[in-house]
């Protein structure tokens, strides 16, 4: 019987498919493997089924060449060495789409939370601090007409725009390749180079994948071309802002306020940041909705079984 290993529980949607047919290992629903434990578990595998976290990088792979797929449980993939995999003839998976909306829906979550002062003012009211509604009390930013630029315009970034369509803002965006006339005009959206967005947008959403091009695409430069009413939002990769220099920004009130859900060394945390109250900050938990979740463990299980019948992966990476 093939062997599946699980490096962490992921949702019983797609545990039962895969129990169905293979003998399934699962590593720990609380903590990831360490590089030699998920060697040692997945070098005699047939399938292995990875979160982000996990770091499959060429070692990895060259000591578990029996593997036949590596079914990644994340719509992202850059946790895998694509061209060992390739080389080992592995087929990489990815579980697309799933998290689009949920994804949008926690963007949208975390902008408001830091525009309204969300985090602040509910901890206001737990400490007993609310004794009379004041003009000034934890006064926020508007949301509605400002403008949103949009980094990263893909199928999440292009989600968000449809909500921010909603609250009637400016949508200004920047990627690689521009849009048709035709899809900006069905979106509301403009094209703009990264620092015209960054000068022009209230409120500024990541939504793009980690490569060469956007590591660190936020740094010091960009941030002081921001407004100083600007809030920042990162659901896309955390290293593609500079941790660093965005909690000195905070501290400095040179960007209003920040919303994380993802970290530079995650799940480490720049301690600077736990010290702000102007920056709002969740356990990437983008996709956390049951739905997503269950979503992307059918498919995570698809992709498995497609491979080990005999086919390619439904969502083939490579």
């Amino acid at each position: 019987m093939a062997k599946v290993f699980v490096t962490r529980k992921i949702p019983d949607a797609g545990l039962d498919l895969l129990k169905e047919k293979y003998e399934v290992e699962v590593f720990s629903n609380t903590k990831n493997p360490t590089k030699e434990q998920l060697i040692e578990k997945a070098k005699e595998a047939d399938a292995l089924i990875p979160l982000l976290g996990d770091e499959i990088d060429e070692e990895v792979i060259n000591k578990c060449s029996n593997l036949k797929i590596i079914a990644n449980y994340a719509v992202g993939y850059d946790n895998i060495d694509l061209k060992a995999a390739e080389e080992n003839d592995i087929y990489v998976s990815n579980t697309p789409d799933a998290l689009t909306e949920t994804t949008a829906d926690m963007t949208w979550t975390i902008l408001m939370a830091a525009a309204r002062r969300v985090i602040e003012s509910d901890k206001y009211v737990r400490d007993l601090k609310f004794e009379s509604w004041g003009p000034e009390l934890l006064l926020g930013q508007k949301v509605y007409g400002k403008t949103i630029g949009i980094i990263g315009f893909g199928r999440i970034g292009q989600a968000v725009a449809k909500r921010a369509a909603g609250f009637d803002m400016e949508i200004l965006y920047n990627k690689r390749t521009p849009l048709s006339d035709k899809e900006e005009k069905e979106l509301k959206a403009s094209y703009a180079d990264l620092p015209d967005l960054l000068k022009r947008s209230d409120f500024v959403t990541i939504n793009a994948a980690l490569n060469e091009s956007t590591y660190h695409l936020i740094d010091k430069e960009e941030l002081k071309m921001m407004k100083s009413c600007a809030v920042l939002v990162n659901t896309g990769r955390g290293p593609i802002i500079n941790e660093k220099v965005l909690a000195e920004a905070l501290a400095d009130k040179e960007i209003f306020a920040a919303g994380l859900d993802v970290y530079e060394e995650e799940p480490e945390v720049h301690p600077k940041l736990l010290e702000l109250d102007n920056v709002v900050l969740t356990p990437h938990t983008g996709s956390a909705t049951v739905d997503a979740r269950n979503k992307m463990a059918e498919m995570a299980a698809a992709n498995v079984i497609a491979v080990l019948s005999g086919s390619k992966p439904v969502n083939q990476v490579v």
